[in-house]
Parts: C-alpha cells; structure tokens; sequence
C-alpha cells in the first residue's frame, strides 16, 4: 500500500490534470454547432492504430478501439458505463448486482464470479478487451492475455484515488482519454461543491463497519470509502491502520471511540453477541444514537465515480439530515 503522501500527491495531480481539461472544454464552444464530418479515413486509422497501455501487471498493446469488453470487477463496469460503452460479459455474484450498480438492467453475458472469472465463457464472447482486478486476478492475468488482450487494475481493497487513476486508464485503452478526462472534471466539481455544504465546525468522526463471522472489518481512512468521505470534510476514526481495511476487535472498537458508526450487518451473529457486552453500549455512537444501516453493495462493493457520488450524498443526509443539493 502506498504511504499517505503519496497518494495526495497522485489525487493532486489527477485532479489538476481533470480540471485542466474541463477549462479546455469550456472554451471549445459547444461541440453540436462545430462537430465536424464524419471522415471514413480517419474513423478506418482509429480501428487499426495500436497504443501500448501501462498497468499494474506490466504493458499491453490494444489495437483500434476495444468494443467487445469483459470487465471483472463492478468498478470497472461503472468506468465503461459512464464512457458510453456496455461490456459484453460481466463478473457478478448475484442476479441483482449489476441493475444495482448502474440503476437499471443492460444487456450482458455473466462470466462467472469476480473470485472466479469463468474462462471458457470469456473466451466464447470474443473479447477484444478484458479488464482485470490486481488483488483478485493477478495469478490468472496470463490465461486471460491468452484470450484477448488484458490490462489489470486496482479496485478492490484500493483508495479512492487509485480508483480515479484506474479510471482514467481505461479511458486510455478505449481510446477515450478526453472523455475520462471530462468526466473526472465533472467528478472533481462535484466533490468541490459538497465540500462546501460540510459545517467546518463539525468535529465527529465516522467509521464503516462490515460484520464477519468472527470480527469487523472496519474501513480506515485509507479505504475507498473513508478516503472519499476525507476529500469532502467527513473525518474517519481510524487514521493510522497500514491496509485499508483492518479486522477489529470489541475492545479495539471502544479505542477507536467513533462518534458515527455506518454499519453493514453481513453477519448479523456477532453484532447481536456484541450488544449483549456493556463494551457496546459505551461507544460514543452507541450512546448517542448514531448508528446507521448502509447498504453493503453501495459502499464496498461497487467502487465507481457514480457510486462514489451517491456514498456522499447519502452520508450528509445521515449526518446533517437532509441531502446535500
């Protein structure tokens, strides 16, 4: 995991670069009164000119403009969705989940789970490319090179800015860069304009919690999550965890002392068994009321600039009561 520097020093970067581009398409005029004729030439280059993408797992070259995309992790999809582009097949674990991602049912072909991509399926589609997690394909990275062309990003137990920069790699491979561009720019004003309805003077400090079988999986502040909620002025109670997620005792829970807990109860087993402890019940946001249900895809499994903007809203109306406009 990168040191906290660094990754300022990436989300910096990237947004300048967002912003840059969004004053650029500012003054360009609107691109209905001078889109240009459509040139058979130039549209026939586009298909056959090849670039080489850098990604976590080495380089990969793509030919043209990938159309028939497989994407194995929810965040990756979100990426495609808001670039114009429906991948052909899709990782899921349950019927619901990508109606749930993307606010309405598409059209797609599942290729198994995000733990276990069915390679005979991905195959069967044609891919021309496949877009892979680091944490969960790495070890099957040269089967899927062998199908279509590959590159392997962060998603899954990655910042919220890493998941920015992954963003905007899959807009290189789709040959979408100024379009990535415009929707980060967008993201960027968003987050800005939420920033500012955050009360300065409000001190509290958050944390999210997933209930396992045996522990909570809490997110720090170095979680997607956590660093998202960071950028607009939401603290997170745990600042100084190494991983972004860290699996948490009671008593470690009672350290911690957040003022807010957003809970997801994956295992509602322990939790029960926790509120039978008088530890529980001395926990600032136990005592004051300020525990929160949240849905469990939403906040930690989905990971997309949409979903991002969402995890926002929801959590300043929880916090200040009303959605954030």
């Amino acid at each position: 995991m990168k040191k906290n520097n660094g990754w300022k020093r990436l989300g910096q970067a990237g947004w300048a670069l967002a912003l840059a581009c969004s004053v650029m398409l500012t003054g360009c005029g609107s691109s209905e009164t001078a889109a240009p004729t459509a040139n058979p030439e130039s549209s026939q280059a586009a298909q056959t000119q090849t670039r080489t993408i850098k990604h976590e797992l080495g380089e990969t070259v793509i030919k043209g403009e990938p159309k028939r995309i497989v994407a194995l992790e929810f965040s990756f999809v979100d990426a495609l969705w808001e670039l114009g582009v429906t991948p052909v097949g899709i990782a899921q674990e349950k019927e619901t989940d990508v109606e749930g991602l993307l606010g309405q049912k598409i059209e797609y072909t599942p290729v198994g789970t995000r733990q276990q991509p069915n390679l005979e399926v991905i195959s069967s589609l044609h891919p021309d490319l496949i877009i892979g997690d680091l944490n969960r394909h790495k070890d099957i990275y040269q089967d899927l090179q062998k199908i279509a062309p590959t590159i392997i990003l962060k998603s899954r137990n990655s910042t919220y800015q890493e998941n920015l920069s992954s963003f905007a790699k899959i807009g290189e491979a789709l040959n979408k860069t100024k379009e990535a561009e415009q929707r980060l720019a967008k993201h960027k004003e968003f987050i800005d304009e939420q920033k500012k309805k955050i009360p300065a003077g409000d001190s509290r400090k958050v944390m999210l919690g997933v209930f396992r079988a045996d522990s909570l999986s809490a997110h720090g502040a170095k979680s997607f999550d956590g660093e998202l909620l960071e950028m607009v002025g939401i603290k997170n109670a745990i600042q100084d965890a190494p991983e972004p997620t860290v699996k948490i005792s009671l008593e470690q829970m009672v350290q911690w002392d957040p003022d807010v807990i957003f809970l997801v109860e994956a295992d509602d087993a322990l939790l029960s068994e926790w509120k039978q402890n008088p530890l529980w019940n001395n926990i600032k946001a136990v005592k004051n009321k300020q525990v929160y249900n949240v849905n469990r895809d939403l906040w930690t499994r989905y990971r997309g600039l949409k979903s991002a903007e969402r995890i926002v809203e929801e959590a300043s109306e929880v916090l200040y009561g009303k959605k954030q406009e």
